[in-house]
């Protein structure tokens, strides 16, 4: 179990650097008319990665897998779209900053809605004050924000 918080860590850590390199590449993009534009070319060209991996990857009963796996799948892209779309207007519209409000939202949305709420993953005493304390960071961060403009 010990072992577990370092898997974490370290898959935690992978997700959130890509998550920077994608801010960054999109925080140093114009802003366009078409708030579609961006993600269209973002996406098919991370598409055309993945695609590329999976060539590379085990691709034995890949068709029974995707048969079986259509409904979750659909649900996911609903979701990455929805999120990418988010991406786009926080970043060209506020900014990286507004990352913090994001993160925390995104604990309560899939650490307690997903997770907890709905596949009854395990939580104690500990996450639920992590989660807490996640909580009260959006509000130093709204005063933070209002210390900013006075």
């Amino acid at each position: 179990m010990e072992s577990a918080i370092y898997k974490v860590i370290i898959y935690a850590g992978l997700a959130a650097t890509g998550n920077a390199i994608f801010v960054f590449g999109q925080r140093s993009s114009t802003i366009s008319s078409n708030p579609f534009l961006f993600m269209t070319a973002a996406v098919s060209l991370c598409a055309a990665m993945f695609i590329v991996a999976a060539i590379f990857s085990d691709n034995s009963g890949n068709v029974v897998y995707l048969k079986q796996n259509i409904g979750p799948i659909v649900i996911s892209a609903i979701g990455f779209f929805v999120t990418f779309i988010g991406f786009y207007l926080m970043y060209s519209r506020v900014g990286a900053h507004a990352y913090t409000v994001y993160a925390v939202l995104s604990i309560l949305t899939t650490s307690v809605f997903v997770g907890m709420v709905i596949f009854r993953e395990l939580f104690n005493g500990y996450h639920v004050s992590s989660i807490g304390l996640a909580v009260l960071a959006v509000f130093f961060y709204g005063y933070g924000q209002l210390k900013m403009t006075s």
